[in-house]
């Protein structure tokens, strides 16, 4: 027999029991008093006669800046398409072509002839390092003007024999109601057919408006094209460049990755700014921007608040092929002076040339041992040329034009490039020290620089080690072939000590040393004489010339002394 104390226990339980089984059917009860549950939902749904709908409110925001500004541009601005048929080969095939036919070869480094730069824009790119001008990772990240940028796919990407004909896509705008458009060099490079379509045509597969090319240049990046028309056409107003400042907003409307009218904003980040090193970036002094640009904007306007154009988008720098918030413009300024020329009887830009070449970025210590901070110290003077003729000659200093103080070679680039062939200037100068002048009517830029002489490479011999020391070099006197080719006579260097002051000036064997802070060294005697005379803390400056490129004239490299 259970105790009592077992038995009150049980009741407790049962009570307890009984008590959850009431709130379980309670629970039970009233989900199906509100939903009507019969094992599953009724068919209908829920009863929603108390909602109330939604309206689409008429707008009460005006439009921004933005909008209007794209309103008012957008019809302007126009795709353009281009077409490049398969070319023969030299074994009569068909050779298959890249799908962006723009395509330029990605950037090779080039040699140890750094920084050249001359008043036609034609000499040698300058290699820097990363950083320097060009932005991390070298001036092979700028896809539009050396590779794929705007359009398609790199050379040689997956592309063989027997291709067909290939499309690439770009921008412009129109700036003549006649149908005059704007767009880079690149976009229609090589095409065999161009093709434009306005925002107002229809939007089926039919590719445009046949269009032809009035006049590219090269040095700009930049190409007028022209549609026929039977009625006026809209058209972007220029605007003034100049009058631009960092910060200010920008706009840039275009094509990119093939999606038409496509708006986007931002600000001018930099002006002035130069991504091509050396005499090839001479004429590129672009506004950069961080409004989105992207593949298929190449050719279209960057414009300001007052929707007139400030730019013409060109280029991006890039890792992946795509935006990275640095875009780059050419002013409108510059755009204004090439399209007048391009539309001119001659189609072309006819630059001026005095037909000098010289080095940008050099050394504190070449201006203070030739006594210059600002002008530009000249390097070649190319035979029969403009500045020949006018007496000028290698180590001259030019100071001034036309009474106008020249800053550098870019500012001397500037000032003689626009002016017009057959025109003179009155050039001031300093040769050892002592001021003159000299007149020089100026020549054609492509026509000055097109008959210089190529030498023969000639290949040193070992012999001699004047300035071990104290420079760490050893050289040895030029052979009497060597000096007619170069001009001069001079010390050739046989090696260079790694670590010594010459390796830390970038000499290298083969180079021959003509003069050191001025003074002839043609013969051992006066190298050595030269080289004893130097003191530690003394700037000391090479006249530096390369016989397997005399016409490159003289290099100036100079440091302070250890």
């Amino acid at each position: 027999m259970q105790s009592m104390f077992e038995r009150l226990r049980t009741r407790r339980l049962l009570t307890t029991f009984a008590v959850l089984a009431t709130i379980s059917a309670a629970i039970l009860v009233g989900s199906y008093t509100a939903h009507g549950v019969h094992g599953q939902e009724k068919s209908g749904g829920s009863n929603s006669s108390d909602a109330t709908p939604l309206k689409i409110p008429d707008s009460t925001v005006a439009p921004n800046a933005f909008a209007k500004i794209a309103k008012q541009v957008g019809p302007a601005v126009v795709n353009i398409n281009t077409r490049t048929l398969p070319k023969e080969s030299s074994n009569g095939r068909r050779r298959g072509m890249p799908l962006n036919p723009h395509a330029r070869p990605a950037p090779q480094q080039p040699d140890d002839d750094q920084g050249d730069g001359d008043d036609s824009g034609q000499g040698q790119a300058m290699p820097q390092a990363p950083g320097q001008g060009q932005g991390p990772g070298g001036q092979g990240n700028f896809q539009d003007f050396f590779n794929r940028f705007f359009g398609g796919q790199a050379p040689g990407d997956g592309q063989e024999d027997g291709g067909g004909e290939r499309d690439s896509l770009g921008s412009g705008f129109i700036v003549d109601p006649k149908g005059y458009i704007i767009t880079n060099n690149h976009v229609v490079e090589k095409a065999d057919e161009i093709y434009v379509k306005l925002s107002t045509d229809p939007d089926t597969t039919d590719l445009g408006r046949k269009a032809r090319v009035i006049g590219v240049d090269k040095a700009t990046d930049l190409a007028v094209i022209k549609i026929e028309t039977d009625k006026p056409l809209p058209t972007v107003k220029l605007g003034n460049s100049d009058s631009t400042a960092v910060g200010d907003w920008v706009i840039a409307i275009g094509s990119p990755f093939s999606l038409s009218q496509t708006v986007t904003a931002g600000i001018i980040s930099a002006k002035n700014r130069t991504i091509e090193p050396g005499a090839s970036g001479q004429f590129q002094h672009f506004i950069q921007t961080d409004a989105a640009i992207n593949p298929g904007n190449s050719g279209g306007p960057l414009l300001d608040m007052n929707a007139e154009v400030i730019g013409v988008n060109t280029a991006i720098y890039t890792q992946s092929s795509g935006y990275q918030g640095i875009g780059f413009a050419m002013p409108s300024n510059t755009v204004v002076q090439v399209y007048n020329d391009l539309i001119s009887p001659s189609h072309k830009v006819t630059r001026g040339s005095i037909g000098i070449s010289f080095r940008e970025g050099l050394s504190g210590a070449v201006g203070r041992v030739y006594g210059f901070k600002n002008g530009v110290l000249v390097q070649t003077v190319t035979p029969n040329g403009p500045a020949d003729k006018a007496g000028i000659k290698p180590r001259d200093i030019i100071l001034s034009i036309d009474g106008r103080s020249i800053k550098d070679g870019n500012d001397l680039v500037s000032e003689i490039a626009s002016r017009h062939p057959g025109s003179s200037v009155r050039i001031q100068y300093l040769r050892d020290g002592k001021p003159a002048d000299t007149t020089v009517t100026i020549g054609d830029r492509d026509k000055v620089f097109s008959e210089q002489a190529q030498n023969e490479e000639e290949t040193p011999q070992s012999n001699g080690d004047a300035g071990e020391g104290k420079l760490g070099i050893v050289v040895r006197e030029v052979t009497p072939a060597t000096a007619s080719k170069l001009g001069t006579s001079g010390m050739v260097i046989q090696s260079v000590r790694p670590g010594s002051f010459a390796d830390q000036q970038g000499l290298e064997p083969g180079l021959v040393i003509t003069r050191i802070n001025k003074q002839a060294t043609g013969t051992k005697a006066q190298f050595d004489q030269v080289v004893g005379g130097l003191k530690s803390g003394q700037d000391v400056v090479f006249e530096i010339m390369n016989p397997k490129h005399p016409t490159d004239g003289i290099n100036f490299v100079g440091g302070t002394l250890p």
